[in-house]
Protein backbone atom coordinates (compact mmCIF):
# COMPACT_ATOMS: atom_id res chain seq x y z
CA UNK A 1 0.00 0.00 0.00
CA UNK A 2 1.14 3.96 -0.48
CA UNK A 3 2.37 4.89 2.45
CA UNK A 4 1.55 8.21 4.10
CA UNK A 5 3.02 10.14 6.90
CA UNK A 6 2.10 13.60 8.09
CA UNK A 7 1.88 15.89 11.39
CA UNK A 8 0.80 18.78 13.13
CA UNK A 9 2.98 21.08 15.65
CA UNK A 10 1.71 21.14 19.17
CA UNK A 11 2.23 25.19 19.46
CA UNK A 12 -1.44 26.48 19.41
CA UNK A 13 -4.78 25.14 19.65
CA UNK A 14 -5.98 23.59 16.21
CA UNK A 15 -7.55 25.87 13.96
CA UNK A 16 -10.07 25.93 11.09
CA UNK A 17 -7.33 25.63 8.63
CA UNK A 18 -5.55 22.54 10.08
CA UNK A 19 -8.85 20.83 9.95
CA UNK A 20 -9.73 21.86 6.60
CA UNK A 21 -6.09 21.65 4.53
CA UNK A 22 -5.26 18.76 6.56
CA UNK A 23 -6.98 16.67 8.95
CA UNK A 24 -10.52 16.05 7.72
CA UNK A 25 -9.26 14.76 4.29
CA UNK A 26 -6.78 12.51 6.86
CA UNK A 27 -10.00 11.12 7.97
CA UNK A 28 -12.16 11.37 5.42
CA UNK A 29 -9.73 9.57 1.83
CA UNK A 30 -6.08 8.98 3.56
CA UNK A 31 -6.67 6.49 5.94
CA UNK A 32 -8.81 4.51 3.99
CA UNK A 33 -6.76 4.20 0.92
CA UNK A 34 -3.24 4.09 2.05
CA UNK A 35 -1.14 3.09 5.25
CA UNK A 36 -1.11 6.05 7.16
CA UNK A 37 0.65 7.44 9.86
CA UNK A 38 -0.70 11.05 11.60
CA UNK A 39 1.57 12.46 14.13
CA UNK A 40 1.96 15.39 16.91
CA UNK A 41 5.49 16.38 16.33
CA UNK A 42 5.95 17.87 19.75
CA UNK A 43 10.26 17.90 19.02
CA UNK A 44 9.12 20.73 16.39
CA UNK A 45 7.73 23.03 19.52
CA UNK A 46 11.02 23.33 21.18
CA UNK A 47 12.55 24.98 18.53
CA UNK A 48 11.12 28.47 20.27
CA UNK A 49 11.09 29.79 23.54
CA UNK A 50 7.90 27.57 25.10
CA UNK A 51 6.46 26.41 28.20
CA UNK A 52 7.00 22.78 29.07
CA UNK A 53 3.16 22.66 30.77
CA UNK A 54 1.81 24.16 27.33
CA UNK A 55 3.26 22.04 24.71
CA UNK A 56 2.22 18.52 27.13
CA UNK A 57 -1.66 20.12 27.05
CA UNK A 58 -1.54 20.99 23.11
CA UNK A 59 -0.08 17.53 22.37
CA UNK A 60 -3.07 16.13 24.45
CA UNK A 61 -5.41 18.19 22.86
CA UNK A 62 -4.56 17.43 19.35
CA UNK A 63 -4.15 13.86 20.12
CA UNK A 64 -8.01 13.78 21.50
CA UNK A 65 -9.13 16.42 18.34
CA UNK A 66 -7.40 13.81 16.21
CA UNK A 67 -9.67 11.31 16.99
CA UNK A 68 -12.82 13.50 17.55
CA UNK A 69 -12.25 14.14 13.77
CA UNK A 70 -12.38 10.42 12.50
CA UNK A 71 -9.36 9.03 12.65
CA UNK A 72 -9.50 5.50 13.37
CA UNK A 73 -6.43 3.88 15.54
CA UNK A 74 -7.75 0.58 13.45
CA UNK A 75 -7.18 1.92 10.16
CA UNK A 76 -4.24 4.17 11.30
CA UNK A 77 -1.47 4.70 13.35
CA UNK A 78 -1.46 8.58 15.52
CA UNK A 79 1.59 8.89 17.79
CA UNK A 80 3.56 11.22 19.51
CA UNK A 81 6.88 11.64 17.94
CA UNK A 82 9.06 11.91 20.91
CA UNK A 83 7.74 8.69 21.81
CA UNK A 84 9.29 7.04 19.14
CA UNK A 85 13.33 7.48 19.29
CA UNK A 86 13.93 6.46 15.83
CA UNK A 87 13.09 10.45 14.64
CA UNK A 88 15.70 11.56 16.72
CA UNK A 89 18.43 8.79 15.65
CA UNK A 90 17.65 9.41 12.19
CA UNK A 91 17.83 13.09 12.14
CA UNK A 92 21.67 13.71 13.38
CA UNK A 93 22.45 11.13 10.29
CA UNK A 94 20.74 13.43 7.57
CA UNK A 95 21.95 16.79 9.45
CA UNK A 96 25.58 15.00 8.40
CA UNK A 97 24.22 15.03 4.67
CA UNK A 98 22.35 18.25 4.57
CA UNK A 99 24.30 21.07 4.19
CA UNK A 100 24.53 24.56 6.25
CA UNK A 101 23.64 26.70 2.71
CA UNK A 102 20.13 24.52 2.85
CA UNK A 103 19.20 25.21 5.99
CA UNK A 104 19.49 28.51 5.76
CA UNK A 105 17.65 28.94 2.83
CA UNK A 106 14.69 27.70 4.14
CA UNK A 107 12.21 30.19 3.96
CA UNK A 108 10.38 29.24 7.98
CA UNK A 109 13.77 29.77 9.07
CA UNK A 110 14.48 33.11 7.80
CA UNK A 111 11.08 34.41 9.15
CA UNK A 112 10.88 33.34 12.49
CA UNK A 113 14.90 33.73 12.66
CA UNK A 114 14.24 37.72 11.97
CA UNK A 115 10.84 37.87 14.36
CA UNK A 116 13.12 36.36 16.67
CA UNK A 117 15.74 38.87 16.70
CA UNK A 118 13.50 41.96 16.42
CA UNK A 119 12.03 41.01 19.58
CA UNK A 120 15.49 41.00 21.18
CA UNK A 121 15.47 37.25 20.95
CA UNK A 122 18.01 34.87 20.57
CA UNK A 123 17.75 32.10 17.67
CA UNK A 124 18.26 28.82 18.59
CA UNK A 125 20.01 26.08 16.57
CA UNK A 126 17.62 23.93 16.24
CA UNK A 127 15.08 26.03 14.61
CA UNK A 128 18.31 26.28 11.79
CA UNK A 129 18.27 22.48 11.83
CA UNK A 130 14.94 21.10 11.91
CA UNK A 131 14.33 20.44 8.41
CA UNK A 132 16.69 17.68 9.20
CA UNK A 133 13.98 16.10 11.85
CA UNK A 134 11.38 17.13 9.32
CA UNK A 135 12.60 14.89 6.92
CA UNK A 136 13.97 12.31 9.61
CA UNK A 137 9.55 12.20 10.43
CA UNK A 138 9.11 11.09 6.66
CA UNK A 139 12.11 9.28 5.79
CA UNK A 140 11.88 6.96 8.93
CA UNK A 141 8.84 5.16 7.61
CA UNK A 142 9.60 4.87 4.23
CA UNK A 143 6.91 7.28 3.24
CA UNK A 144 5.33 7.71 -0.39
CA UNK A 145 3.33 11.02 0.28
CA UNK A 146 3.03 13.53 2.38
CA UNK A 147 0.03 15.85 2.49
CA UNK A 148 1.14 19.38 2.60
CA UNK A 149 -0.12 22.61 2.23
CA UNK A 150 2.02 25.04 0.21
CA UNK A 151 3.83 26.91 3.40
CA UNK A 152 5.62 23.17 4.13
CA UNK A 153 6.56 22.11 0.25
CA UNK A 154 9.90 23.24 0.85
CA UNK A 155 10.47 20.79 3.34
CA UNK A 156 9.13 18.34 1.01
CA UNK A 157 11.62 19.06 -1.43
CA UNK A 158 14.52 19.16 0.38
CA UNK A 159 13.32 15.74 2.31
CA UNK A 160 13.57 14.57 -1.41
CA UNK A 161 16.89 16.42 -1.61
CA UNK A 162 18.44 14.74 1.44
CA UNK A 163 16.84 11.15 0.40
CA UNK A 164 18.44 11.26 -2.94
CA UNK A 165 21.94 12.16 -1.91
CA UNK A 166 22.30 9.24 1.01
CA UNK A 167 21.00 6.83 -1.47
CA UNK A 168 23.83 8.02 -4.15
CA UNK A 169 26.08 8.14 -0.89
CA UNK A 170 25.74 5.32 0.83
CA UNK A 171 23.69 3.02 -0.97
CA UNK A 172 19.20 2.33 -2.01
CA UNK A 173 17.78 3.09 1.49
CA UNK A 174 15.12 5.59 1.49
CA UNK A 175 12.12 6.21 -0.59
CA UNK A 176 11.79 9.71 -2.01
CA UNK A 177 8.51 10.63 -0.87
CA UNK A 178 6.48 12.95 -2.86
CA UNK A 179 3.96 16.29 -1.65
CA UNK A 180 0.26 16.08 -2.02
CA UNK A 181 -2.26 19.07 -1.48
CA UNK A 182 -5.30 19.49 -0.87
CA UNK A 183 -7.43 20.70 -3.68
CA UNK A 184 -9.62 23.18 -2.03
CA UNK A 185 -8.65 25.56 1.23
CA UNK A 186 -5.07 24.63 0.75
CA UNK A 187 -4.55 27.34 2.85
CA UNK A 188 -6.96 29.08 4.97
CA UNK A 189 -6.17 32.52 5.93
CA UNK A 190 -6.27 34.39 8.67
CA UNK A 191 -9.73 36.40 8.51
CA UNK A 192 -8.49 39.81 9.94
CA UNK A 193 -5.28 39.86 7.70
CA UNK A 194 -6.34 37.63 4.94
CA UNK A 195 -3.24 38.25 3.55
CA UNK A 196 -1.65 35.65 6.25
CA UNK A 197 -2.34 31.96 6.95
CA UNK A 198 -4.79 31.10 9.52
CA UNK A 199 -1.70 29.79 12.19
CA UNK A 200 -2.47 27.83 15.03
CA UNK A 201 0.40 30.71 17.05
CA UNK A 202 -0.94 33.55 15.68
CA UNK A 203 -1.48 36.30 17.67
CA UNK A 204 -4.93 37.36 16.33
CA UNK A 205 -7.15 35.62 18.07
CA UNK A 206 -10.13 37.86 16.58
CA UNK A 207 -8.77 36.39 12.99
CA UNK A 208 -8.43 32.55 13.53
CA UNK A 209 -10.96 30.16 13.96
CA UNK A 210 -10.30 27.29 16.81
CA UNK A 211 -11.85 24.07 16.35
CA UNK A 212 -13.00 24.67 20.01
CA UNK A 213 -14.74 27.77 20.03
CA UNK A 214 -17.98 28.14 21.08
CA UNK A 215 -20.41 28.27 17.72
CA UNK A 216 -21.24 32.33 18.79
CA UNK A 217 -17.39 33.10 19.32
CA UNK A 218 -17.37 31.25 15.91
CA UNK A 219 -20.05 33.45 14.52
CA UNK A 220 -19.07 36.81 15.75
CA UNK A 221 -14.88 35.78 14.54
CA UNK A 222 -16.83 35.50 10.69
CA UNK A 223 -19.21 38.15 10.63
CA UNK A 224 -16.25 40.47 11.54
CA UNK A 225 -13.97 39.05 8.68
CA UNK A 226 -12.23 41.93 6.91
CA UNK A 227 -13.52 41.90 3.22
CA UNK A 228 -12.37 44.32 0.28
CA UNK A 229 -13.33 47.76 -1.03
CA UNK A 230 -16.03 47.44 -3.69
CA UNK A 231 -19.76 45.29 -3.12
CA UNK A 232 -19.38 42.78 -5.81
CA UNK A 233 -18.77 39.29 -4.14
CA UNK A 234 -16.39 37.47 -6.56
CA UNK A 235 -13.59 34.94 -6.45
CA UNK A 236 -10.03 36.43 -6.79
CA UNK A 237 -7.63 35.70 -4.12
CA UNK A 238 -5.01 38.22 -5.58
CA UNK A 239 -7.26 41.36 -6.14
CA UNK A 240 -9.74 40.72 -3.01
CA UNK A 241 -8.46 38.43 -0.62
CA UNK A 242 -10.78 38.82 2.17
CA UNK A 243 -13.76 37.76 0.00
CA UNK A 244 -11.95 34.96 -1.68
CA UNK A 245 -10.80 33.66 1.88
CA UNK A 246 -14.51 33.49 2.78
CA UNK A 247 -15.71 31.59 -0.68
CA UNK A 248 -12.76 28.75 -0.27
CA UNK A 249 -14.11 28.01 3.48
CA UNK A 250 -17.79 28.44 2.56
CA UNK A 251 -16.50 25.76 -0.53
CA UNK A 252 -14.47 23.48 1.46
CA UNK A 253 -17.45 23.17 4.12
CA UNK A 254 -20.17 22.28 1.68
CA UNK A 255 -18.05 20.58 -0.77
CA UNK A 256 -18.48 23.74 -3.52
CA UNK A 257 -16.89 25.71 -5.83
CA UNK A 258 -15.73 28.96 -4.49
CA UNK A 259 -15.72 30.54 -7.81
CA UNK A 260 -19.30 29.02 -8.93
CA UNK A 261 -20.36 30.54 -4.83
CA UNK A 262 -19.16 33.64 -5.63
CA UNK A 263 -22.05 34.41 -8.17
CA UNK A 264 -24.47 32.98 -5.79
CA UNK A 265 -24.11 35.77 -2.97
CA UNK A 266 -25.06 39.77 -3.69
CA UNK A 267 -23.88 41.07 0.13
CA UNK A 268 -20.50 40.09 2.16
CA UNK A 269 -23.23 39.79 4.98
CA UNK A 270 -25.33 37.14 3.34
CA UNK A 271 -21.94 35.14 2.60
CA UNK A 272 -20.27 35.97 6.05
CA UNK A 273 -24.10 34.89 7.64
CA UNK A 274 -23.69 31.29 5.49
CA UNK A 275 -20.01 30.76 5.66
CA UNK A 276 -20.60 31.06 9.64
CA UNK A 277 -23.54 28.59 9.80
CA UNK A 278 -21.65 25.86 7.64
CA UNK A 279 -18.41 26.19 10.00
CA UNK A 280 -20.30 25.85 12.93
CA UNK A 281 -22.15 22.58 11.51
CA UNK A 282 -18.97 21.40 10.44
CA UNK A 283 -17.24 21.51 13.94
CA UNK A 284 -20.28 20.32 15.92
CA UNK A 285 -19.43 17.02 15.48
CA UNK A 286 -15.67 16.94 16.44
CA UNK A 287 -16.46 19.36 19.35
CA UNK A 288 -18.83 16.63 20.40
CA UNK A 289 -16.64 13.83 20.08
CA UNK A 290 -13.71 16.03 21.75
CA UNK A 291 -16.29 15.88 25.05
CA UNK A 292 -17.07 12.54 24.71
CA UNK A 293 -12.92 11.55 24.80
CA UNK A 294 -11.86 14.02 26.90
CA UNK A 295 -13.79 11.66 29.84
CA UNK A 296 -11.87 8.88 28.56
CA UNK A 297 -8.37 10.50 28.92
CA UNK A 298 -7.02 6.26 29.64
CA UNK A 299 -8.29 5.38 25.59
CA UNK A 300 -6.21 8.78 24.24
CA UNK A 301 -3.21 7.31 26.35
CA UNK A 302 -3.47 3.73 24.81
CA UNK A 303 -4.09 5.22 21.50
CA UNK A 304 -1.01 7.30 21.91
CA UNK A 305 0.31 4.21 23.64
CA UNK A 306 0.24 1.60 20.85
CA UNK A 307 0.25 3.83 17.91
CA UNK A 308 3.95 4.69 19.43
CA UNK A 309 4.62 0.89 19.32
CA UNK A 310 3.21 0.46 15.73
CA UNK A 311 5.01 3.37 14.56
CA UNK A 312 8.35 2.59 16.29
CA UNK A 313 8.33 -1.28 14.99
CA UNK A 314 7.77 0.32 11.35
CA UNK A 315 10.95 2.73 11.88
CA UNK A 316 13.85 0.87 13.27
CA UNK A 317 14.50 -1.52 10.66
CA UNK A 318 14.76 1.57 7.86
CA UNK A 319 16.67 3.58 10.90
CA UNK A 320 19.30 0.88 11.93
CA UNK A 321 20.14 0.45 7.83
CA UNK A 322 20.68 4.15 7.59
CA UNK A 323 23.16 3.44 10.48
CA UNK A 324 24.77 0.72 8.87
CA UNK A 325 24.98 2.48 5.53
CA UNK A 326 26.27 5.52 6.52
CA UNK A 327 29.18 3.60 8.47
CA UNK A 328 28.32 3.08 12.04
CA UNK A 329 28.56 -0.18 13.91
CA UNK A 330 25.95 -2.13 14.50
CA UNK A 331 25.48 -2.52 18.26
CA UNK A 332 26.18 -5.83 19.57
CA UNK A 333 23.07 -8.21 20.08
Amino acid sequence: MTRIFSGVKPTGHLTLGNYLGAVRRWADVDQHRADALFCIVDLHALTVDHDPGRVRRLSRQAATLFLASGLDPELCTVFVQSHVDEHARLSYLLECVATDGEMRRMIQYKEKAARERERGGSVRLSLLTYPALMAADILAYGTDEVPVGDDQTQHVELTRDLAVRFNQRYGHTFVVPRATRPEVAERVMNLQQPTSKMGKSDDVGPGVVYLLDEPDVVRKKIMRAVTDSGRDVEYDPEGRPGVSNLLEILAACEGGNPEALGGVYESYGALKKDTAEAVVELLRPVQDGHKELCADPAYVEGVLRDGAKRASDMARPRVNMAYEAIGLLPAAE
